[in-house]
């Protein structure tokens, strides 16, 4: 008759269910699969499905008692662990939806927000689109199968029961001025394009002070303004690549910080 200790049972529950908890907080917190656009019971089931694929490849485990405190520490780190590896992909979009919001802002679009599904607030229609068409480019260049592989690695490099390091948190902090500068250079021709155009608008008012600005100005800065990011288009893509090389080599150097 096979007889089962309790450690046992705890060490095979646990082999399984602490990596559960950092493969789901990353499938809950990163974009595409993290989004309201894909419920929690269909996260939940790729989470289960991802983690019985890579656990028979994980390196061994600590033994675990699922009562105690330790078990709970370890939930909280895998958990902690798995959101920062998530979060640190968020940068990356955000990255287009503050380029879309300053582009909304110089062109006279500021106004015109709808409500965003993936996220639940109301953002500016340029963001909107330039989240639809990153989410895209990243689904279409395998963007989603890259962070499945760091998060493989990661039990490797940041295995269970190994601590938490703070320089994971300030690295994350670190990057929100990467965010701004990033999306700033990503607009900047068409900010220097639109800075033109107020410009000539200005000599104009000036030279011929009976033309109403307003009534001829916006209708023209919006026009053109939609114009030229029609045309800045033609660069998104190279623009992408660099950021998402830079994006997904920094995932891979959080993950491996030790």
């Amino acid at each position: 008759m096979l007889e089962l200790t309790d450690t046992q049972i705890g060490t095979w529950v646990a082999s399984f269910i602490l990596p559960l908890f950092r493969v789901a907080a990353v499938l809950m917190t990163m974009p595409v699969f993290g989004t309201t656009l894909v419920s929690a019971r269909i996260r939940l089931y790729f989470a289960v499905a991802i983690t019985v694929v890579i656990v028979p490849a994980l390196p061994p485990l600590p033994e675990v008692h699922a009562l105690d405190l330790s078990a709970l520490l370890l939930v909280a780190e895998q958990v902690i662990i798995g959101a920062l590896l998530g979060m640190s992909l968020q940068l990356l979009f955000q990255v287009f939806v503050v380029a879309g919001q300053i582009v909304a802002i110089q062109m006279g679009m500021g106004f015109a927000s709808m409500v965003d599904p993936a996220n639940g607030v109301n953002v500016a229609v340029i963001s909107q689109f330039l989240t639809m068409l990153v989410t895209l480019l990243f689904l279409a260049m395998n963007g989603h199968l890259v962070v499945f592989e760091v998060l493989t690695e990661s039990f490797t490099t940041l295995p269970i029961g190994g601590g938490l390091l703070v320089n994971h948190f300030w690295d994350l902090a670190g990057r929100l001025g990467w965010v701004f500068g990033a999306a700033l250079l990503l607009v900047l021709p068409v900010i220097t394009a639109l800075l033109v155009v107020n410009i000539a608008f200005g000599v104009m008012t000036r030279a011929a002070p009976q033309l109403n600005i307003f009534s001829i100005g916006f209708p023209l800065t919006l026009v053109m303004g939609m114009g030229i990011f029609w045309v800045g288009l033609a660069d998104v893509l190279p623009h992408y690549q660099a950021l998402a090389s830079e994006a997904l080599q920094w995932l891979r150097e959080l993950a491996r910080a030790r």
